[in-house]
């Protein structure tokens, strides 16, 4: 794919940088470059206001078509903005689950009234989303869901019962779209539904997860006969995992741009670090930072590969399947890189009793990365299999 960029590119490029070199300031200074791995507890109100602030400036949602209040930005138009955001340190974004993911599943394959009463408040950054896929003993695989949605014929409503876990930002988010069995004889990813569930209702409790980096992003989220409307199911009963595999290609898609714009904002806070405390003078610390740039490139370059063959409903090409192995394995390593860069002060705690610097947070952080969203030797795994087309691995029955 050609990545050179044309001239009403480069007239968006400067309409980006302007408009945030002219509004992230002031107020949202302290935010800057905040919100990324390990550092997403920091400055909650501050960002949520700065996703008002965006709304008001037609920067939230840009890739959605125009129908939806978006600008129907390009791919390309959707990696300038992003390039721009990390280069003004534009902070972690609170709506990403939002206008990354549920807006474009739910323009896909949601109803009218569904996008009628969800989208609008995705995109003025009033309505915080999170991810209700992972479950104890069954972790990031959704054929092993145990959660169980029930419908009640007098009213129509769907009452939900199980538990999540590790759900990203559950205690700030006003909805979540949670994947449960609608046929309780089913089994692996057969009889699965895709619903819209409020979280301020008396049959949802979050119960937050400390780490090793003191802070809480995670949580733990009870529904114990929640209930969501007949109308708040994305597709029919029985396609929840056709919904859900969609919404997985979304995550593998443009929603990889915002993040590589964190990723970049943590390289340069390691390159100004290493310059201040002469680092940088180390031969080998040098060779790490450039393979880390030239990673974070190549990342950039693939992203731009497999986008530019997606349809509108997920699908992506067959390279979005190295993606998460690739990135999961880079950030990792700059971990690494980070606390490598510190030196013994990377060892000493900013404040009693554990408060940790960014790079500390991050380097914590990044240990999980290999792990959650599926580990790297799943990852390997459907590369093989659905990539490559090798021999499945043997399974148990209704995998």
């Amino acid at each position: 794919m050609k990545l050179s960029s044309s001239a009403a590119d480069e007239q968006f490029r400067r309409e980006v940088a302007d408009w945030l070199n002219a509004n992230l300031c002031g107020e949202f200074e302290v935010i800057r470059g905040r919100g990324g791995p390990g550092d997403e507890h920091m400055f909650v109100e501050e960002r949520k206001a700065w996703e008002r602030k965006l709304y008001e400036g037609g920067w939230t949602c840009i890739g959605w078509p125009t129908d939806y209040g978006g600008r129907a930005a390009t791919i390309g138009q959707q990696v300038i903005f992003n390039e721009e955001y990390a280069r003004a340190g534009g902070p972690g974004r609170m709506g990403h689950i939002g206008e990354t993911l549920t807006g474009p599943t739910l323009i896909a394959f949601g109803s009218d009234d569904q996008k009628a009463r969800y989208l609008p408040g995705i995109l003025r950054g009033e309505e915080l989303w999170c991810q209700g896929y992972s479950e104890p003993g069954a972790g990031s695989d959704l054929a092993n869901v145990k959660t169980r949605a029930v419908r009640d014929e007098g009213s129509e409503r769907w009452q939900i019962t199980g538990q999540k876990v590790w759900t990203s930002l559950a205690h700030e988010s006003q909805f979540c779209f949670v994947i449960a069995r609608t046929d309780p004889q089913s089994s692996g990813h057969r009889g699965l539904g895709f619903f819209l569930v409020a979280m301020d209702q008396p049959g949802v409790t979050v119960r937050p997860i400390e780490q090793m980096t003191g802070t809480s992003e995670f949580n733990e989220v009870f529904f114990d006969a929640a209930t969501c409307g007949g109308g708040d199911i994305v597709g029919e009963p029985g396609e929840g995992w056709k919904v859900a595999m969609a919404l997985l290609g979304f995550e593998r898609g443009v929603s990889t741009l915002g993040q590589q714009m964190l990723f970049s904002n943590e390289l340069d806070e390691i390159i100004r670090m290493a310059r201040a405390n002469g680092a940088a003078s180390d031969p080998v610390i040098r060779q790490r930072i450039a393979d880390a740039h030239v990673g974070l490139r190549i990342m950039r370059a693939n992203s731009m590969r497999m986008l530019s063959g997606g349809a509108d409903d997920g699908t992506l090409q067959r390279e979005a399947m190295i993606y998460k192995l690739y990135w999961a394995t880079w950030h990792r390593n700059l971990g690494k890189l980070a606390m490598d860069v510190l030196g013994a002060e990377g060892e000493i705690l900013e404040e009693a009793p554990y408060t940790l610097n960014r790079l500390q947070s991050m380097y914590l952080f990044s240990r999980a990365d290999t792990i959650y969203g599926g580990t790297n030797q799943i990852q390997r795994n459907i590369i093989a299999e659905r990539a490559l087309g090798m021999p499945r691995e043997p399974r148990g029955e209704g995998s």
